[in-house]
């Protein structure tokens, strides 16, 4: 019997697999889009750092920043532009791009040779994956540390520039701070509190029972959070205990300091609930919806939408292909710049819907979950619907 002489074919190679894997009208979109992107990206990025500085710069400047540290700031904030410019780069790119191969008749060939519209826009379909994927792993790791390092650097800046001419005590000074704490039953209030020196002036603490019967009081001078121990440290204070019936005052005790190990809780969460939703980091959100629940207190709920349409929006990235690529491959008879402002116009539509249901979730309308996710189904449905009326 004659010896059989096995060959392996090319097909099985690595490039072989690639070949298999993306065609070359997939490798050549592809390539256009990337080129369109990078430089999408990169005019985007220079406009939005330019307009920050524009902000902020001065202030900068007014803390004697040097260039270094200008630099350094910067830099640190620049991922926390990521969420805002990816959809917008990807929806320019792909219209940049898909209008081009239009207006030169290579999608019209492309389709004459028996590509079908998802044939010619898998690639971009990938790539719009690729960056939904990669903007949740930046929005869950990355980002929330580039906002609170960012933010941390500036009022450092402020605070040692303030310092010059102010005792420490009275730098970073936010007044009128109060939390309250169902869970544990206390109920804060601060007339002052130096973000500089974690350092509380004027503190008065109410705790309570489960029906909301005050059982104690404490006021002091000044209270500090001690971080080693995990518990609050009152100065120059008065302990005054109540009857828990009559609410008549039973005893009063001085102290000159005094640690209540009870107190645990964080002066940073009180600090968070005192800023805007959409100041804070991803983790900074998920601690307050975490400690304070919208039924204790219902400014919370528009931490909790917040939350949720971070987690949502790298999902936008799939959304904003799905209106590009049904606009920009328009007909023959149509005009490309017809299609590129619909699909503008589609965005819009995209973001009003966006700003419409964080309204309706903060009101306690629909629920948070949906108010972050709703702008993303409604238009991926509507451009799906649209891919394949363009089909």
């Amino acid at each position: 019997m004659p010896e059989k002489n096995y060959s392996y074919r090319s097909d099985f190679s690595l490039r072989g697999l690639l070949d298999w894997v993306m065609s070359l009208i997939d490798r050549y979109v592809l390539k256009e889009w990337l080129i369109g992107f990078t430089l999408t990206l990169g005019v985007i990025v220079g406009i939005l750092i330019l307009q920050n500085m524009y902000d902020s710069l001065p202030d900068l400047l007014d803390t004697n920043a040097s260039i270094q540290q200008i630099i350094f700031y910067y830099s640190l904030a620049l991922p926390t532009y990521l969420p805002a410019i990816l959809p917008i780069a990807l929806l320019v790119s792909l219209l940049f791009t898909l209008g081009t191969l239009h207006r030169n008749n290579e999608i019209i060939a492309m389709r004459a040779s028996g590509a079908s519209l998802l044939r010619v826009s898998r690639s971009l379909w990938a790539a719009g994956l690729v960056l939904s994927l990669l903007l949740l792993y930046l929005t869950a790791s990355v980002i929330p540390r580039a906002v609170e390092q960012s933010r941390t650097f500036l009022d450092n800046l402020e605070f040692a520039a303030d310092e010059v001419d102010h005792d420490a005590r009275e730098v970073g000074l936010l007044y009128n701070l109060g939390f309250d704490n169902r869970k544990d039953g206390r109920l804060w209030f601060m007339n002052r509190f130096s973000e500089r020196a974690w350092l509380g002036l004027g503190v008065n603490v109410h705790s309570r029972d489960a029906s909301g019967q005050e059982l104690s009081r404490i006021s002091a001078s000044e209270a500090y959070f001690d971080n080693t121990r995990g518990h609050w440290v009152f100065v120059d204070g008065r302990e005054l205990l109540l009857d828990p019936h009559t609410g008549d005052p039973l005893r009063s005790l001085t102290f000159k300091e005094k640690k209540f190990e009870d107190f645990d809780e964080d002066p940073s969460l009180m600090l968070a609930l005192h800023k805007e939703p959409n100041e804070l980091s991803l983790n900074e959100l998920r601690r307050i919806i975490d400690t304070v629940t919208p039924e204790e207190n219902p400014s919370v709920r528009a931490y909790l939408v917040r939350y949720y349409s971070l987690l949502a929006a790298p999902f936008s990235c799939l959304v904003v292909v799905g209106i590009a690529v049904p606009f920009a491959v328009a007909g023959v008879r149509t005009n490309p710049m017809i299609g590129v402002s619909k699909a503008m116009g589609f965005f819009a539509i995209f973001y009003v819907l966006i700003s419409v249901a964080s309204i309706m979730g903060e009101r306690q309308l629909i629920p948070a979950i949906l108010a972050a996710w709703i702008p993303n189904l409604v238009m991926l449905a509507m451009s799906l619907r649209l891919f394949a009326r363009a089909r």
